[in-house]
């Protein structure tokens, strides 16, 4: 939560802003300018887009300084140099001015992703941050060839009632193909240390029971089966079990071949790739099965796979699982546990899941994110991700394009 500056005396303040195409040196030579002029600087801010600088100074005169000195000599500076610079002067008493100063109280992240992101996208996002009375601080493109996420940080004095927004960003996303995530901005966003993913439709490409069914000629029985506890229409134990029963004879030379069939999620090993490399703990929590979890822990080098046991007897399936059931509950209580074990703190977790099952864990989580979910999952879920693609996790915490250039 941010503070209001606090003024060192009743003189004016003199907000400058220097604009042109960036060279070295601009930034201090001004403030070269006003180390001479011994003023008190209270915020800074510079961009550069396409070589094109944007450079702004709030600062109190100090005793004894010559204002039309002061602001003479940068007038002069950014001409030589080639520069626009504009500035007010106003008086630092006057309350309507100290409410302007002041920093606003709650900060969040809206980052927007897809796989281009539309100027009715921006205008309608723009629009609801208006509305709610948010204002805009910085807004920034993260990914690196194409216009594919932007982030904004917007600010407001009063907590925001996120519920009703997100309600209008779920449309827009709707509307436009455009997702859009709400976070609070602060400390605990920038310093996420685990992520949690679930296997089926998420991780993979596939919902490996469906799979064994198909080796076992029962496909359309347990897929049917299967859609119904997806979309939170039938108690997950009790799908779970109908669905294994099916597969009783189900060969380890068929489960061999379902594993080497399986496609990751594009953007998947990047994901795991980059999460390493920044330190991470990673996790597969999944309704799904041991048989194939623990594979793909193995091949991505993921920390944890949690997920159920076939009971094979002389490698072939009984159709029984061995309790207990990785059921909504347990996935929770699981990313609790690692959490727990690793001294993490639930606000530092990413959860990320398709299905119904996954809702407590992705509650559970500092930050849920629903991937390519059921409509239910989508409502619930911290956040909705379509894109597709994995990667796209990254820009959630922050990471840019050109981060993960210099990570390859």
């Amino acid at each position: 939560m941010s503070v209001t500056p606090k003024l060192n005396s009743d003189r004016p303040m003199v907000l400058v802003t220097v604009t042109g195409v960036d060279s070295p040196g601009i930034t201090s030579a001004m403030t070269e300018i006003l180390a001479t002029g011994n003023v008190v600087i209270h915020d800074i801010g510079q961009a550069v887009i396409h070589d094109l600088l944007s450079l702004s100074i709030l600062f109190e005169l100090g005793h004894g300084a010559d204002d039309k000195a002061v602001i003479k000599d940068l007038l002069f500076k950014a001409t030589e140099m080639g520069l626009k610079l504009d500035f007010r002067v106003f008086d630092s008493k006057s309350e309507s001015q100290k409410e302007r100063l002041r920093s606003k109280g709650y900060r969040y992240a809206l980052t927007l992703i897809s796989d281009k992101v539309t100027a009715k996208a921006l205008h309608a996002v723009t629009g609801v941050v208006a509305k709610f009375g948010l204002n805009i601080d910085t807004i920034e493109r993260l990914s690196d060839a194409e216009f594919s996420c932007v982030e904004m940080i917007v600010s407001k004095e009063q907590a925001l009632e996120r519920s009703e927004l997100k309600k209008e960003l779920l449309t827009i996303a709707r509307e436009t193909g455009v997702d859009v995530a709400l976070q609070a901005e602060g400390l605990y966003r920038r310093a996420k240390r685990m992520v949690v993913l679930d296997m089926d439709s998420t991780l993979i490409q596939s919902e490996v029971i469906d799979e064994f069914a198909r080796e076992r000629g029962v496909y359309k029985e347990v897929a049917e089966i299967t859609e119904s506890a997806m979309r939170g229409n039938l108690p997950f134990d009790e799908s779970l079990k109908k669905r294994v029963s099916k597969l009783v004879g189900l060969t380890t030379a068929e489960i061999d071949a379902v594993y080497k069939r399986i496609e990751l999620t594009p953007g998947a090993e990047e994901l795991i790739r980059v999460l390493k490399k920044l330190g991470y703990k990673t996790a597969i929590i999944s309704g799904g099965f041991s048989v194939i979890a623990e594979r793909f822990r193995e091949r991505l080098g993921i920390d944890y796979a949690y997920a159920n046991q076939l009971e094979m007897e002389k490698g072939i399936a009984t159709g029984r699982v061995i309790p207990p059931i990785v059921n909504a509950e347990r996935k929770a209580d699981l990313l609790d546990v690692i959490a727990q074990n690793e001294r993490i703190h639930l606000d530092q977790v990413i959860a990320i899941g398709d299905g119904a099952n996954d809702l407590l864990m992705l509650e559970r989580a500092g930050l849920g994110i629903a991937f390519n979910a059921k409509p239910l999952v989508r409502e619930k879920a911290d956040f909705s991700i379509n894109q597709k693609n994995l990667k796209s996790i990254l820009y959630l915490l922050g990471i840019s394009g050109r981060d993960l250039t210099d990570l390859a």
